[in-house]
């Protein structure tokens, strides 16, 4: 009897964490799967995504740079990933392959069941308006935060999200260094990649106070730019992106096996182990 198979694909793909998180899930909760790493160019996505279909794989993580152009060939997407313009999530059953996105559920689950943060009432800054940020806005507008502002280096993508989202709640666009601060924030996101390649980040300094978390969607094992960039500028907390990277891989889990893991003791053993 042939053992499940999932994985997940991206360029490059050596560096994800998700096949020792996989496996742990898998452990924890006794299914019998292996979940491997697919290294795909763009060019090469289609070919891979339907080999994979055809040789009996039954679900596949897709990151970076694939999570939007693999919506084209999605036969279904759930309501999550529509909003997002994004996949990271396929299902593959019978001949259809069925598109979800994890990661604002993800993040939510981090913030909110982890963390304790109450997002209510809140004001949030998410910095970068790229495809992450795309995934994320959805579901804060869905905890009802008073107000949400997207800052980016260029004014024109910010606003088309900001546009793109306003039926949905208070959501407004600014460059970096225009990130209006009358009202304190309480939450600020890091969705850019912004320090982690050498250059000076554009962060806005002003925006942090004594109460602001600080949420940087990287993570690593040591503090990324942002994180230290916020403890030195006195945020109440500075938080990498472990929780969400496990939370959206048990979301997938749950969608692919039908059981949703205990998270608790895989984020523990990754932050100690990464």
């Amino acid at each position: 009897m042939s053992i499940d198979r999932y994985g997940v694909m991206g360029y490059p793909v050596s560096h994800s964490r998700s096949p020792v998180i996989h496996r742990l899930f898998a452990l924890q909760t006794s299914q019998d799967m292996q979940y491997e790493l697919l290294q795909v160019t763009p060019e090469k996505l289609e070919i891979a995504v339907r080999q994979f279909q055809r040789t009996g794989g039954k679900g596949l993580n897709v990151t970076v740079p694939h999570k939007s152009e693999i919506t084209r060939l999605v036969d279904h997407l759930s309501e999550r990933a529509s909003t997002a313009g994004a996949v990271n999530t396929l299902t593959f059953k019978e001949d259809e392959i069925l598109g979800d996105n994890t990661d604002g559920f993800g993040l939510m689950r981090d913030l909110v069941a982890n963390l304790g943060l109450t997002l209510e009432g809140s004001n949030i800054l998410v910095l970068g308006a790229g495809g992450a940020t795309r995934g994320i806005i959805g579901p804060l507008l869905d905890m009802q935060p008073a107000s949400v502002r997207i800052a980016n280096r260029t004014l024109g993508k910010a606003q088309a999200l900001a546009d793109h989202f306003s039926r949905s709640g208070p959501v407004t666009a600014c460059r970096f260094n225009v990130v209006p601060v009358s009202d304190q924030y309480d939450l600020i996101i890091n969705a850019t990649s912004a320090g982690l390649h050498g250059e000076s980040p554009p962060y806005p300094s002003a925006a942090v106070s004594e109460s602001t978390v600080c949420y940087d969607l990287s993570y690593g094992l040591n503090a990324t730019p942002f994180s230290a960039w916020a403890i030195e500028h006195g945020a109440a907390q500075a938080v990498m992106g472990w929780g969400m990277l496990v939370e959206q891989a048990a979301e997938s889990f749950r969608i692919w096996r039908g059981i949703r893991p205990n998270t608790a003791e895989v984020l523990k053993h990754m932050k100690i182990t990464a």
